[in-house]
């Protein structure tokens, strides 16, 4: 089965923002095999902190039990991986609009998108002896079906009025997320 129209435009069109987001520090030190975990560290606590608003805004939406929002909630698990509270953590301050459900759809996308590369750098976190894993676990082995069902509910929710705000949306969400990775420790 190919994939929906909007599934094809948000890969065509969120491709360079993709990109660009995967060149930061981190990702560069897995794929370098210099992982440490200080930059493992630093990397959970951005994500955190990214993670907190969008979640809230999450919440907020009136969705079915299809979405499974309860499960989608992930900023937990970073925490389980510091073993900080929640309160030393710094917030995003320039987060995507996340107002319109559209929006939240295409941050969704991203977001939940992360899960896959997620169990790729779990494995490589494990294989280099750092044990901070519980948030790029995802969904363990609901991952893959999780992600299916997410591209099932967004393809039957894109209207030919909300695509392209879909789309710019996950755009956006790719580079505001970029930008708070690729900030300097404070």
């Amino acid at each position: 089965m190919s994939p929906s129209p909007l599934l094809q435009a948000l890969r065509l069109e969120t491709r360079p923002a993709h990109d660009q987001l995967e060149q930061n520090t981190f990702n560069q030190q897995l794929t370098a095999g210099t992982i440490t975990e200080a930059a493992t560290v630093h990397f959970l606590t951005k994500m955190y902190g990214f993670l907190v608003p969008y979640e809230a805004q999450l919440r907020q939406q009136d969705l079915g039990p299809e979405w499974e929002v309860a499960t989608r909630q992930r900023a937990h698990l970073i925490l389980e991986d510091l073993q900080l509270p929640a309160g030393q953590l710094p917030a995003c301050p320039d987060m995507p609009p996340l107002g319109t459900w559209p929006q939240l759809l295409g941050a969704m996308y991203v977001l939940e998108g992360s899960t896959l590369g997620g169990q790729v750098i779990s494995r490589q976190l494990a294989k280099a002896n750092i044990p901070l894993r519980s948030y790029f676990s995802g969904y363990g082995e609901r991952t893959g079906p999780l992600w299916k069902v997410f591209c099932q509910l967004l393809s039957q929710e894109a209207t030919p009025d909300n695509q392209a705000e879909i789309v710019q949306s996950a755009s956006l969400t790719f580079q505001k997320l970029d930008a708070w990775l690729n900030q300097p420790p404070a």
